[in-house]
Parts: C-alpha cells; structure tokens; sequence
C-alpha cells in the first residue's frame, strides 16, 4: 500500500508520548461520555481503558494500533441496569459479557469465524443495534429539554436546556462535517466544550432565572438548583486520588439480560479489526489472528467491569487519527494507555466532568443513539440479505417490536426484557426458521 511504512512493527520509544497523549485527546470525549451517562466514575473508565489497552496489546503480541476504551454499545443496559440492580449488580452483568468474548475467541479458534456468522448473521445483529439505539432516543429527548433521564423532574427550565443542546448539538455535527486534521477526529468532545461554555455564559448572564421567570414549562418544581453549573466538586475533590473502585455483585438477572446484548458488538469487532488493517495495510484477521483480538477485547473488558468500568471496544476516532498522521506503530498506543492511567488519579477531573450540565449530555445523545441505529441499518445494507423473504422479515420484525416496545419475560427469580430478549429471540428464529422459506412469497 503506497505511503505506508514497510516496518509498523512495536518500537517503544520516550518521543513518541507526546502523540500518545495525542491519540488519548481524541478518544477523550467518546471515553468519558459512557460514564457519565450510566452513573459509572469516569476516572475508573480512564483506568480501565489504560490497563486493557495494555492488556490487549500483550495479548497480541504488540502488533495491532488500537486503544480500548469505553463501548457505546452498552449505554443501554448499563442505564436500566444501574436502576434497576445499582452498579454493582450490572458490573456483574457487564463481567459476563467480557467471559462471553473470550468464550468467542475460543470458538472462533477452533471452527473458525465463519461460525459466527453462520448463527449471528446479519439479519439478527443489524436489527439488534438499532434497538440499542432506539430504546435510548426518549432519554436522549428528556435530557435535551432539561429533564432526567427518566423525564420524572426538571433539572433545567426547557428553553434554555433547548439553546444548550442546539449548541451542543450542532457543534459535534459542525466539527464532524467539516473539521479539518485532529479537529474533526474530536466532534463529541468539541461538542461537549461549547455546550458547556454556553451553559457557563447563559449562566453569568443570568439568563437561566430569567428563563424560569419568563419560560416556564409547566413543571419546574422539581428543579434542583438555580444554577446550570455548580463548581463545588471541583472545588471538593482532591489533586490527587485513587479512583474509586467498585467490585461487582452476583446477579443472575443482570447476566442475562446483558449477554445477550454483547452478541452485536461482539460481531462489531471483526469489522474494526479490518477497518484498522486497511489503515496500515497489514491483515490483523491472520496475524496476530481475530481469535486474539477477541481474546484481549474479553479480558480487557473483564477486567474492566471487575474494577468497575465499562466495557471496551476499539476506538474508531483513535484509528482515524492513526490514518491522519500516518502513525502505525502500535507503541504510541501504549503511551496513550499511560496517559490514560496517570490521568486517572487526577481527583479533580472527574469532578470537572461531573459538573456537565445535563442538557448538554442530551444533546450529543440525539446524535450518538442515532448513529448507533444507523449503524445497525447499514449493516443490514451492506449485507445484501433480501428482506421482503418471509424468513428475514420475521427476523427482523420481531427483534425490533420486541426490543423496542420492552417485551419481558419473566419465570420465577428468571427475568429477560427488551435488548436482551430481542437478541436471544433473533438468535434463536435464525436457528430454527428453515432457510427454504425465503424463496417463498
């Protein structure tokens, strides 16, 4: 491939950690987002990204260029989870998704990654993503206008919650659409800093009790402080603290209801390995080989959720930036790891991250959950799988109503409800569904 270095082997030099806080800057506001939408801390997903970084590039022998961070993927669950078991019974949950990657990896070594697709093909994971996607648009929406996530209680007069999402919003598709160099590969975090600014300034200008006064929704009585932002975290915590860890707690309902979810981006993970491979021009799929990567994915994201921190996946923003300074050696990602480790017990950044302002969360989440169903559709797209057949369109049908109308099944202390249902029944249709029906009309 033209313009690509013949060795992109691992070489650990100290120069190169000024782009590996580089690459950290650019994963920065996708990383920290999981966190604070789900209630998790996010200088424990700063640590656990750092150590499953390294994790995964000792498990593949420091040939592959990715950073591990926080999966989009699970935003879903990890909400319903967190209100539902609190934190510790969804990490519970989250553990198992990490052992079902490495039983994966495992299956993939032995009958090859055709398997996969055999029984998880497209027809059931595309429709799956959309309905992780889907499912979050109302707290998207409630978050927008200044309310909870739940829409129970006001937390921001809705008009000036509107301004701060519109900014908020518009930046991160600004930025995405016509951001040049390293400014387009950080839409979200360039998205987060304006909302924040505005919501900073409409404060300063006191705007926000101009707008209680003046335009009021009907419900502000729950409104919980007459300021959109508050510095008085910032100014409790600490320079310097551990992160705070929180060990997972046994709850066969959070296991099942999340496994079922990490099917998709299990699959997922096949198509960012070869995204980067196209970038260096070297195939990972054969060396160090799918069943490798998957490996490091699974434990790093074991050990994650063992510490208290999402999930992780590869970051499709760190290989872009790969691709952009033509940087393939996999060592600059160790230094992003470091980074991502020392930064971590900086007590003060979790604090500045915590004093957000819900409004501006709400309006990236329009369009990030979007995008996540997009995604789901493109891989139907891309697929070529015909779905006016019987078959698929059964598929199809029934994880999306399933799904998104929060179908729950329940069997004593059993209980599986909306992604996680929708996945097994996808799963299990595609099983039992004979395959000559899709010639029938």
């Amino acid at each position: 491939m033209a313009g690509v270095p013949q060795n992109t082997d691992y070489h650990f030099r100290l120069g190169d950690c000024l782009l590996g806080a580089q690459m950290l800057f650019v994963a920065f506001g996708a990383l920290v987002l999981v966190p604070i939408l789900t209630g998790l801390d996010p200088n424990v997903a700063l640590f656990t990204a750092g150590i499953g970084t390294l994790v995964f590039q000792v498990i593949t022998k420091g040939k592959v260029p990715v950073f591990l961070a926080s999966s989009f993927a699970f935003i879903a669950p990890i909400i319903y989870g967190v209100q539902t078991w609190g934190i510790p019974g969804t990490l519970c949950g989250l553990a198992a998704a990490g052992l079902l990657y490495i039983c994966l990896s495992f299956v993939v070594r032995i009958f090859g990654a055709g398997i996969l697709y055999k029984y998880l093909p497209a027809v059931v994971t595309g429709p799956v993503i959309m309905v992780i996607g889907l499912v979050l648009a109302p707290v998207a929406v409630h978050m927008a206008m200044g309310r909870t996530g739940d829409g129970t209680a006001w937390l921001v007069p809705e008009k000036t919650a509107m301004i701060i999402a519109g900014v908020s919003l518009m930046t991160t598709v600004l930025v995405a659409l016509v951001g040049k160099g390293w400014l387009r590969l950080i839409p979200i975090l360039s998205g987060i800093i304006a909302g924040y600014l505005t919501a900073l300034g409409l404060d300063v200008t006191g705007y926000s009790a101009f707008a209680q006064a003046g335009f009021d929704p009907g419900n502000l009585t729950n409104l919980t402080s007459p300021t959109l932002i508050s510095f008085a975290p910032i100014t409790d915590k600490m320079w310097l603290a551990l992160p705070v860890f929180v060990m997972p707690e046994w709850k066969w309902e959070a296991i099942l209801f999340i496994v079922p979810v990490a099917i998709a981006p299990a699959i997922e993970h096949f198509g960012d390995v070869i995204a980067v491979g196209s970038i260096t021009g070297k195939d990972y799929v054969k060396d160090p080989g799918i069943e490798k990567t998957m490996l490091g994915d699974g434990i790093a994201t074991f050990i994650a959720s063992m510490l208290g921190g999402p999930p992780n996946t590869t970051y499709s923003e760190v290989s872009g930036a790969v691709a952009l300074t033509k940087a393939f050696n996999p060592a600059i990602m160790t230094w992003a790891a470091i980074v991502a480790i020392l930064l971590s017990f900086v007590g003060k950044v979790g604090a500045i991250l915590a004093t957000i302002p819900t409004p501006v969360m709400g309006g990236i989440m329009i369009l990030l959950f979007g995008m996540i169903t997009v995604v789901g559709i493109n891989t139907l797209v891309k697929s070529g799988d015909d779905l006016n057949t019987p078959r698929n369109l059964i598929i199809v049908a029934v994880i999306l109503v399933c799904g998104i109308g929060g179908m729950k099944f329940t069997a004593g202390s059993f209980a599986i409800e909306k992604i996680g249902l929708a996945g097994v029944l996808g799963l299990f249709l595609n099983i039992i569904l004979p395959k000559d029906t899709e010639a029938s009309s």
